[in-house]
């Protein structure tokens, strides 16, 4: 029996095509985004006392009180403004998690949302899922720059949501105020609903702020924001993360969340919770250590024939190939990894219409000193 698929355009992701070609070939994995070194100590030992203390059964369906609690008081020492504990903060199973739960909590049938190209895969799966259409409206090919004339251009009357990702995966650029006073004019006297995807909130360099859709009424007030403990405590593999968004629509949110995981993993709550409160320099510091990781590799890859572009937050690194080969990205990547032993992911994947000629690759500099030395001595001999 075959079933008629509901996502006709979606096979395996890149990021698992990647990974497993990069194990066959025993290739230095720069591709899919996740950290290799250690958790921080507190926070593993946070997670073991908390299941030895017998946290190991069904947590509260919006979280913990003392997470909600710390996430409160960590919104408004960043942010400058503290949403309800009981209201507004709803922890979930990963920032995916919290993506679906909050399109189907307020897309129908027949309706679009707007996204931004390059975007991140799982959106457009879970507008699918909900009987809606994703709008691409690309972003400048060279800088990554939002054209908010062509937003405005792409919204009819059956846009019910946008999305926007800053910093932004995969390209790492960010909005500045400008665009967000932009943002708040385009939505003015609209119904239209934002989805602010903030996973790399707090890796952002060079001084600049994270503009976060919370520092700004106009907004919050018409926004799912979405965070990940993933990305910030380099724990991916435990998929927390958490969604800020207006009494009326957390209450929509927490419907879809209750009937798709209903809770999330309790003693990762507990370790989180203790690990906000007690060591806030992590996240508070975590820009400057990604910051010496990233202007190391681009030291590095200087030194190659890989381009790198700028990076302003994020732990994505985006390289012009061109000066190596003339292959798309998707041959490019494949033949890096095969002949060369380093795994980066193609960025046409992040596009419904990927630009013509773009000769670009993501690499992934979460990674310890080791592992980019031994990418960096494949690299250079390209």
């Amino acid at each position: 029996m075959h079933p008629e698929t509901k996502l006709p355009k979606v096979g395996t992701t890149i990021f698992t095509v990647m990974s497993q070609l990069a194990a066959e070939h025993g290739a230095v994995n720069l591709g899919q985004g996740f950290p290799d070194f250690p958790v921080p100590a507190r926070l593993v030992d946070a997670l073991s006392r908390a299941m030895q203390a017998g946290h190991n059964q069904y947590s509260p369906m919006t979280g913990i009180p003392a997470l909600r609690q710390a996430i409160a008081d960590k919104t408004g020492r960043c942010y400058g403004w503290k949403p309800d504990v009981d209201a507004e903060i709803t922890v979930t199973s990963g920032a995916t998690e919290a993506i679906f739960n909050a399109i189907h909590a307020v897309v129908r049938a027949g309706e679009e949302v707007i996204v931004l190209d390059p975007c991140y895969d799982c959106y457009e799966p879970a507008i699918e899922l909900a009987g809606a259409t994703a709008v691409h409206v690309p972003l400048d090919p060279a800088t990554f720059a939002p054209d908010w004339d062509a937003v405005r251009a792409a919204i009819t009357p059956k846009t019910r949501l946008l999305m926007v990702n800053s910093p932004h995966n995969p390209s790492g650029a960010m909005f500045g105020a400008a665009d967000m006073q932009a943002l708040i004019g385009l939505l003015r006297g609209t119904d239209i609903l934002l989805l602010s995807d903030e996973v790399y909130e707090h890796i952002v360099f060079d001084g600049a702020r994270h503009e976060s859709a919370l520092l700004y009424p106009e907004l919050r007030e018409r926004a799912f924001v979405i965070s990940s403990f993933g990305k910030t405590y380099h724990c991916t593999g435990w998929k927390v993360g958490y969604c800020i968004a207006p009494p009326a629509l957390s209450a929509e949110f927490r419907k879809v969340h209750q009937y798709n995981v209903f809770c999330t993993f309790n003693p990762a709550q507990h370790a989180f919770a203790e690990m906000i409160a007690q060591e806030p320099e992590h996240y508070e510091t975590l820009g400057a250590f990604y910051q010496e990781k990233r202007d190391s590799f681009r030291a590095q890859l200087l030194k190659t024939k890989l381009k790198p572009l700028p990076v302003p937050g994020g732990y994505f690194q985006l390289v012009d190939y061109s000066a190596v080969s003339d292959l798309d990205d998707l041959a490019f990547a494949r033949w890096l990894t095969e002949e060369h032993g380093v795994t980066g992911i193609p960025l046409s994947p992040f596009y419904a219409k990927p630009p013509a000629g773009q000769r670009l690759l993501r690499l992934c500099f979460a990674k310890s000193d080791e592992t980019v030395n031994r990418a960096i001595e494949r690299l250079s001999k390209l």
